[in-house]
């Protein structure tokens, strides 16, 4: 790591035999994976990690998966992963981070699961980056309330659902002495508009492999999980098993919850 460790925000939900990580994707925070960790309390101590340049973690200078994974696993290590492995399981960006995290750390995993995402590089991040350019478009100077951000967005992001996943991140800082305090983006959004290559990419990991039990998890609705990645995801992860959730898009966990949290409960416990 080239960058001190940022500080990383860490949510600690349930109780249970076993230690189970969340890592949500881009432009998410822990909390996206709350209900999934609760429907965990009873067998597995769940820990939601908000990723550096993400929700309530410090931000760094620059970003790649290796790096992220590197300062995740710091964490974990810090918490006993080393005498107690801990599940993994990341979806999106967060799937990319546990796939590097699990190659390089392979002593702090017991399982892997990865949601909606193959270790391959994207050719189209089209989508995301016109989430973030429309909030990089946002007049944060001229905004006074939070119903105003999102008719504001509207026109850029019609869908709400998605808007409200997108408006997590603004956050209100009040002043002192009656101010009117400030709007701003609780993300390192700079960083990550510019590092949209790197993170639509999946670094080289040379010979690596993990024979450890991995649970892929496909949305039906998304292209993210292809049948031409396959070979990619077998290569370094030669025990995956794929399971794909009927009428799911990208954000699996959100569209078909029950189904989720009965795939995660499944692979946890077994």
């Amino acid at each position: 790591m080239s960058e001190p460790a940022p500080a990383l925000h860490v949510t600690d939900l349930g109780q249970g035999p076993r230690t189970v990580i969340f890592l949500h994707g881009l432009l998410g925070q822990g909390k996206n994976l709350a209900g999934a960790a609760r429907s965990l309390d009873g067998l597995a101590h769940c820990l939601l990690i908000d990723a550096p340049n993400h929700g309530r973690s410090a931000w760094t200078e620059e970003i790649d998966y290796p790096m992220m994974a590197d300062f995740i696993a710091d964490e974990l290590s810090n918490r006993g992963a080393l005498d107690d492995p801990v599940v993994l399981v990341g979806h999106s960006m967060g799937g990319k981070i546990a796939m590097c995290l699990t190659l390089d750390h392979p002593e702090l995993v017991s399982k892997l699961c990865v949601v909606d995402i193959a270790p391959v590089s994207y050719p189209n991040a089209g989508y995301f980056n016109s989430l973030m350019d429309a909030m990089a478009g946002l007049d944060l100077t001229a905004l006074h309330s939070r119903r105003e951000a999102d008719e504001a967005l509207a026109p850029e992001i019609p869908d709400r659902a998605v808007r409200g996943f997108v408006l997590q991140n603004l956050h209100h800082e009040t002043a002192g002495h009656g101010g009117e305090g400030r709007w701003y983006w609780a993300c390192n959004l700079d960083l990550l508009r510019r590092s949209t290559a790197v993170l639509s990419g999946f670094p080289e990991m040379g010979e690596a492999s993990w024979d450890g039990p991995v649970l892929w998890i496909a949305g039906q609705n998304s292209d993210y999980v292809r049948p031409e990645y396959r070979p990619a995801m077998a290569a370094l992860f030669p025990e995956v098993h794929q399971v794909t959730v009927a009428s799911a898009g990208h954000w699996v966990h959100a569209a078909r919850p029950q189904a989720f949290a009965e795939l995660l409960t499944a692979f946890v416990t077994v």
